[in-house]
């Protein structure tokens, strides 16, 4: 007897979840989990983590998938472990043996030497096993198909780099790393070169990111915990869309100017040039949109619907009468 599926009833949500993603789930099973509970319409996230990798996962639905690109440009810091004197085919556990090296008796004078050599701007060549696009194909699928395509080195940025030999009684030789970096950094990357550099090789055998951008992992729940909440406290996990533009300037417009903005129109007044602006209606207060400004106009580049306004404002409404 074939079971019948229950139909999901979409609805309007906007904000922003924190997901602690899993082990073994790929970003968008994890999204599309998310998606699922909260029976919301539209769904993305900002950026995708490996099936290997757990972590800080921020999905944005209604609204918030609007802003979500701007969060890519985002610092991110991750935890990981390199297992030394092994290198594989992808850079990391799932791949397959392609050398084994002797390990070197390494203190801690070796390791500071060897990061010190990857602080700063470095240059990667991404790998194949990724999702960088090439003749609009991922390189993976490449990869899948056992060719290796030409790519171009590409500069990032290693803001903090901590390196320490992991316990002892670990029955491989491996190392630990927190490196804080720039977008578009491959951890794979950096630790098959700091193997290379320790003169065995590595892999990387388990990977965590610890934050991107303003979100820490602290903040997070877990797709388990999420899923065992009720659906108000699910909607109470969101946080607001203004919350990816944190780190824009903030410019409130009266209802006039407000409502002319939202039709797309420039307005002008006495701001100074910025490049990342978040705008708010004044009565209520509101999201309008992101903008930039330049020469003293500000310039819309992604606007809210009235009707996303008005459920958020709404959303807003019904989550304050049910905290008091």
């Amino acid at each position: 007897m074939t079971a019948t599926r229950t139909r999901v009833m979409r609805r309007p949500v906007h904000g922003v979840l924190l997901l602690d993603k899993p082990l073994g789930l790929s970003s968008n099973q994890a999204l599309q989990k998310a998606k699922w509970l909260l029976r919301a319409e539209k769904a993305g996230h900002t950026g995708t983590l490996d099936p290997l990798a757990t972590g800080v996962l921020p999905l944005c639905f209604g609204a918030a998938t609007k802003f979500s690109g701007l969060h890519l440009d985002a610092d991110k810091t991750y935890a990981a472990t390199l297992q030394l004197g092994v290198r594989t085919s992808t850079g990391d556990r799932e791949g397959e043996v392609i050398e084994r090296r002797a390990v070197p008796a390494l203190g801690a004078q070796d390791l500071e030497r060897v990061r010190q050599q990857f602080l700063g701007a470095i240059c990667q060549l991404p790998p194949m096993h990724s999702a960088l696009k090439k003749d609009g194909r991922a390189l993976y699928e490449y990869a899948r198909a056992g060719v290796e395509v030409e790519r171009a080195a590409r500069t990032v940025h290693i803001f903090k780099l901590d390196m320490a030999l992991a316990p002892v009684d670990q029955a491989e030789s491996a190392i630990k790393i927190i490196v804080q970096c720039s977008k578009g950094t491959y951890i794979r990357t950096l630790g098959e070169d700091i193997g290379q550099a320790l003169g065995c090789g590595a892999h990387l055998s388990a990977l965590r990111r610890l934050a991107t951008g303003p979100f820490d992992e602290s903040d997070c729940v877990t797709l388990e915990a999420f899923e065992a909440l009720t659906d108000e406290q699910r909607q109470a996990c969101l946080l607001a869309p203004e919350s990816l533009l944190c780190d824009h300037v903030p410019i409130t417009l009266d209802n006039e100017d407000a409502g002319r903005f939202l039709s797309g129109l420039r307005r002008r007044g006495p701001w100074p040039d910025a490049q990342r602006v978040a705008v708010y209606g004044q009565s209520p207060r509101s999201l309008l949109g992101a903008a930039h400004v330049k020469a003293g106009e500000l310039i819309p580049t992604r606007l809210l619907s009235p009707i996303e306004i008005q459920q958020i404002l709404q959303a807003e409404s019904v989550h304050a009468t049910e905290t008091h």
